[in-house]
C-alpha cells in the first residue's frame, strides 16, 4: 500500500531496526510506529527516555564555550553599573521578538535604564543601520545589544564605533571571515567558535547569555547587595520554545530540551502577552508546537510583515493587560490582512514558478509584491516544487530578495558569497534561509 502526505508526496518507509524497534515498544510501553521512528533516528533503548523527554540540565553546556560570552558578560554588567542607557536592538520576527523579549525581560530584574528598538522593515531594513543608529543616539543610547542580527552591519556598527556607543551582537546567523568593529560577538556561527552550538536560534543564543549573566551576577553577590530576589530563569524558556519552533532550526540535543521544556512553561500561561495571544487566537486546547508554529507565530510575525514592525516584541515584554490584549487583538487583524494580501501573490507567484520548474534554482519577482510577505511566498513555492527559491520585491532604487532552501543546499552560504562578489549590496542567513 502507498501513503502520500497532504501534499501529495509518497510516504517511503526507511529501513529500521526491527530488534531494536521491538524492544523500545516492548520495554517502554510505546507505539510500534513511534518505535521504528526512534531506531531510523539511531535512538537507543537507553537514551530513549532522554530523547522522548529531554531536561535542560541533560543538554545544557557551559555557556562560557561560546566565543566572546564571557567578554559580552563582563562588557555589560560594567555598563550597568556605569548607568548607561543601554538599547536591545531585535529584529522584527519571531525569533528576533523572542530573543528580544528574553534579554529585556531579564533586564526588568535589575535594571530599569534601556529601551526597546525594532526596526522599520521599510524604512531601516533588517538589523541595525546607520539611519536605526541615528534614532537610538536621539533616544539618548550609549550602549547597543543587538539579537538576532548585527553580524553582517558593518556600516552601521562602524558608525555605532564613531559615536562612542559600544555594541554587543547576539546572534546566529552565518558569519564571513571579516567580522563588523563591536566590543563582543556572541554567534556560534562564526568562523571560529568552537561550540558545536551553530544549531541555536537567536533566543537559544539569548538564553544561554543571560545564563552567563546570571551566574556572573550572582557570583559577584550583586542580588545579595541589591537586595533583589535571583530570577527563575526557567521562566523565559517559553519564549526560547517560541522562536526556536519559529525560526524552523533543527530539534536536536539542546534545542528538543528547550522545546519540551518550554511548552511545559507555555501551559502555564506565565507571559502575559503569550498569554493573552492565545486567548486572542482562541485556542483552547493545551497549546503544542502546532499552536506555535502556525497559530502563534504567524500573528506575532505579521506586525514585522505589514504592520508596526515592534509590536510582537512589545507583546512578550508587555506586564499591562490592557496594552497586551490591544497588542494582540492589532496582530490578529494584521494577520488576517496578511493572509488576504499572500493569497493574491502566492497565486501570481506559483505561476511564475511553473515557468521557472525546468531551472535549479527557481526565481521570481515583481516590483508590486509586499516585501514583508516575500519570504511567506518563498516557502510555499519551495515547499509545492522542493527547489531553492528565491523570491524578489524591487523598487525604483533597490531590489529586496527572501530566500528558501532544501537540504543539501547551503543558500546562506551562497548569498554571501554573492555579496563577496560584488553583486549583493546586502545579505545573509543560515543554510535553509537568507535574504
Amino acid at each position: 500500500m502507498k501513503y502520500q502526505s497532504i501534499t501529495g508526496k509518497e510516504w517511503i518507509l526507511s529501513n529500521y531496526n526491527e530488534n531494536l524497534a521491538l524492544e523500545i515498544s516492548q520495554k517502554l510501553g510505546i507505539d510500534n510506529f513511534l518505535s521504528k521512528l526512534l531506531s531510523i533516528r539511531k535512538i537507543t533503548f537507553e537514551n530513549c527516555q532522554s530523547y522522548l523527554n529531554p531536561k535542560i540540565k541533560e543538554w545544557m553546556p557551559n555557556p562560557s564555550v561560546l566565543k566572546d560570552m564571557d567578554l559580552a558578560v563582563d562588557t555589560l554588567i560594567k555598563a550597568i553599573k556605569e548607568n548607561k542607557r543601554i538599547c536591545i536592538l531585535g529584529d522584527y520576527d519571531v525569533d528576533g521578538a523572542s530573543s528580544t523579549a528574553i534579554i529585556v525581560n531579564f533586564l526588568k530584574n535589575i535594571y530599569s535604564n534601556f529601551f526597546i528598538y525594532i526596526p522599520d522593515r521599510q524604512v531601516d531594513g533588517y538589523g541595525p543601520s546607520v539611519n536605526s543608529l541615528k534614532n537610538i543616539i536621539d533616544k539618548k543610547g550609549e550602549f547597543l545589544i543587538t539579537v538576532d542580527c548585527g553580524t553582517s552591519s558593518f556600516e552601521a556598527l562602524e558608525y555605532a564605533n564613531q559615536n562612542n556607543i559600544e555594541v554587543l551582537v547576539i546572534d546566529h546567523h552565518q558569519a564571513e571571515i571579516k567580522l563588523p568593529k563591536c566590543k563582543a560577538l556572541v554567534n556560534p556561527n562564526q568562523l571560529d567558535d568552537k561550540s558545536n552550538l551553530g544549531y541555536l536560534c537567536a533566543a537559544g543564543v539569548s538564553f544561554l547569555f543571560i545564563v552567563a549573566l546570571n551566574r556572573s551576577l550572582r557570583e559577584s553577590k550583586f542580588y545579595k547587595e541589591k537586595n533583589i530576589n535571583e530570577p527563575d530563569l526557567y521562566d523565559y524558556l517559553d519564549l526560547v520554545a517560541l522562536g526556536t519552533i519559529c525560526d524552523v532550526v533543527p530539534l536536536i540535543d539542546l534545542n528538543r530540551a528547550f522545546v519540551y521544556q518550554g511548552i511545559q512553561i507555555l501551559k502555564k500561561r506565565k507571559n502575559l502577552g503569550i498569554k493573552t495571544l492565545i486567548d486572542v487566537a482562541d485556542i483552547k486546547e493545551s497549546p503544542d508546537t502546532y499552536h506555535i508554529g502556525f497559530l502563534l507565530g504567524p500573528r506575532i510575525n505579521a506586525g514585522g510583515r505589514i504592520g508596526q514592525s515592534d509590536l510582537g516584541a512589545n507583546l512578550l515584554t508587555s506586564e499591562d493587560p490592557k496594552k497586551s490584549y490591544e497588542i494582540a487583538t492589532t496582530l490578529d487583524s494584521l494577520n488576517k490582512k496578511r493572509k488576504s494580501i499572500e493569497e493574491d501573490i502566492l497565486n501570481e507567484a506559483y505561476l511564475l514558478a511553473e515557468k521557472e520548474n525546468s531551472n535549479e534554482i527557481i526565481l521570481v519577482s515583481n516590483k508590486f509584491w509586499h516585501e514583508g510577505l516575500i519570504g511567506i511566498i518563498a516557502s510555499r513555492i519551495k515547499e509545492r516544487f522542493f527547489k531553492p527559491t528565491i523570491v524578489i520585491s524591487s523598487s525604483k532604487t533597490i531590489a529586496k530578495g527572501s530566500c528558501r532552501s532544501v537540504f543539501g543546499f547551503d543558500i546562506g552560504l551562497a548569498i554571501l558569497a554573492a555579496k563577496q562578489n560584488g553583486i549583493l549590496t546586502k545579505g545573509g542567513g543560515h543554510k535553509m534561509a537568507a535574504g
